[in-house]
């Protein structure tokens, strides 16, 4: 089991609002191999954005297990999380949230740079990616000047800038109409089977959750 990307076990999340408890997980355990493209679906409101977001240690546990990369998440201090986040996961969402001054390009390079490369040379690897996911000519065009599809496409690029080796994805695609979704499923499942990258990717299109290795279904706050 140590060679698995993300290993989950006896997962518990409870939140606490006022004097209430509302527990979302109890019990719930998962694995992501590398190389392994794992759906995620499940019922709106049925947690999963939340175990995303615990996944990519954005959130932490109520009980349970968490390791990722090995690493147990519970005993790792924050800068060692931060570090974790940085270089070895890549997140994309179902809103883009791109910063709308910035190009494509610098909206790609951004994570590099933040992570201390030159801009000279975060800027040349973002445009390598851009030319990746067929967006040569869009790289100086801002988030307003692209379509959505083009827009989630540059999205999907700043998430891999940083050579992620896991791939968290919260409803990739919910936000386009068919032709744009199929078309960046397409293209994100092409960059994660060439860079032979584990995914954990949450969807309410089961059709493209076929398309996938193994399929989760959450509900009752398990994986059933």
């Amino acid at each position: 089991m140590s060679d698995l990307l993300l290993n989950i076990d006896g997962l518990e999340k409870t939140f606490k609002q006022g004097g209430n408890s509302l527990t979302v997980f109890k019990d719930l355990s998962l694995q992501v191999a590398p190389a392994e493209i794992v759906a995620l679906v499940g019922q709106s409101g049925s947690g999963k954005s939340t175990l995303l977001h615990i996944a990519g240690l954005l959130d932490k546990q109520t009980a349970g297990t968490v390791q990722v990369f090995g690493n147990d998440a519970a005993r790792l201090p924050e800068k060692r999380r931060t570090q974790i986040r940085a270089h070895g996961i890549g997140f994309v969402y179902q809103f883009h949230h791109l910063l709308p001054e910035f190009s494509a390009q610098e909206n790609v390079a951004m994570g590099a740079i933040v992570d201390g490369m030159k801009i000279s040379d975060a800027k040349d690897k973002a445009a390598s990616v851009l030319h990746s996911l067929g967006l040569s000519k869009r790289m100086d065009h801002r988030p307003g000047q692209l379509s959505g599809g083009e827009q989630q496409r540059v999205a999907i690029g700043r998430a891999l800038i940083n050579d992620p080796v896991l791939l968290l994805a919260d409803e990739p695609t919910g936000n386009l109409d068919p032709e744009n979704s199929e078309e960046v499923f397409a293209i994100l499942m092409e960059q994660v089977r060439q860079r032979r990258m584990g995914a954990l990717i949450a969807t309410h299109n089961h059709e493209l959750a076929r398309r996938m290795d193994r399929i989760l279904e959450l509900r009752g706050g398990k994986i059933v």
